[in-house]
């Protein structure tokens, strides 16, 4: 199998190609502060990890990668990334639980420290608690999002695997004084039982489960092996993993954020700013809808390259143009250095 990598084009939309002689170092189009914005440079990924070195194979144009349709190649590709660009020495998840891109998380994060320091005179806050639904096993936006801008996390996570394999490398890489974790113990709630009474946030963010059933996520995980070229008879495997909860759920992607916004109106001034990954466009016009019942004063929309495809993250705030400047003013401005 030949070299491939994720070609953002124009439409910002990514598209999966075999590396050749014209396309051998690909630079996308990600966030500017994004520290993944060239061709992975696998001889420093090895130097850092040199376990990656058995997943990397040189094709006939003289490229380094891996085979992205191979799960223990992926998972080891970010244990190499975690190590080299945030400094993270001890990293591992249980077996298929998801493994997320690294890049497409670090965007995420990047574009809320955009979205905060428009709030802030242009300057991103450093005094900030972040909240992090579906915090997952791989703990990677936590990690990001403190190694980046030292912002404080707590994760939450319907499910205690994921929440202990979180704290693991949460102990293992002594984060406990920015990073905490906290189950959800309700299969119906988002905020309720994790937001504690007088407890505020400055952000929250989720990368909802997108499928409304395991044959739809199944269907998808087809789509994405008949791309990366994989036998279609071969035993179906997810290459970034993931257990049920994290790749779907009731309703899908359209009636979690429906669900998380109804529960967002009940805490309004708990929060400066929620937000959510949207993945499907179509469910769009039904957010909107959903915002503007709950009285959302301000929404933005922001694009964005996540994985093999544009997602977008919607963020909302119920907080006045007054209050906000009280909140930035009290909580982030007095204390920037």
């Amino acid at each position: 199998m030949g070299s491939f990598f994720y070609l953002l084009l124009p439409n910002k939309s990514f598209k999966l190609i075999q590396a050749s002689k014209e396309n051998s170092i690909i630079k996308s189009e990600l966030h500017l502060r994004n520290k993944h914005r060239s061709q992975y440079d696998f001889k420093q990924l090895i130097k850092s990890c040199p376990e990656l070195s058995k997943f990397v194979s040189v094709n006939k144009y003289n490229n380094e990668s891996i085979n992205f349709a191979d799960p223990k190649a992926v998972k080891i590709l970010n244990k190499a990334l975690l190590k080299l660009f945030y400094g993270i020495e001890n990293w591992d998840i249980p077996k298929n639980y998801l493994c997320p891109p690294i890049p497409g998380r670090a965007d995420y994060i990047h574009y809320m420290a955009d979205l905060l320091s428009s709030c802030n005179h242009k300057i991103i806050p450093k005094n900030i608690t972040v909240l992090d639904i579906g915090v997952g096993a791989n703990c990677v936006y936590p990690i990001i999002g403190n190694k980046e801008y030292g912002w404080h996390f707590i994760g939450s996570d319907i499910d205690l695997v994921a929440i202990n394999s979180a704290k693991k490398i949460i102990e293992e890489n002594n984060l406990e004084n920015a990073i905490e974790c906290r189950l959800q113990k309700s299969a119906t709630s988002i905020f309720e039982n994790i937001i504690q009474p007088n407890e505020v946030f400055d952000l929250t963010i989720c990368n909802p489960p997108f499928h409304s059933s395991f044959e739809e996520a199944n269907s998808g995980t087809q789509r994405k092996l008949k791309n990366l070229s994989v036998n279609k008879n071969s035993k179906t495997i997810l290459n970034f993993g993931g257990q049920n909860a994290e790749l779907f759920c009731e309703g899908g992607e359209k009636s979690f954020i429906q669900n998380m916004i109804e529960e967002s109106a009940k805490i309004a001034e708990a929060c400066f700013w929620f937000s959510t990954l949207i993945s499907k466009k179509s469910n769009l016009a039904g957010v909107y809808q959903s915002l503007k019942n709950a009285k959302a004063i301000d929404v933005k929309t922001i694009e964005m390259a996540q994985g093999n495809k544009v997602s977008r993250v919607v963020a909302w705030t119920f907080l006045n143009k007054i209050q906000q400047k009280e909140w930035a003013k009290k909580s982030w401005s007095l204390k920037l250095k």
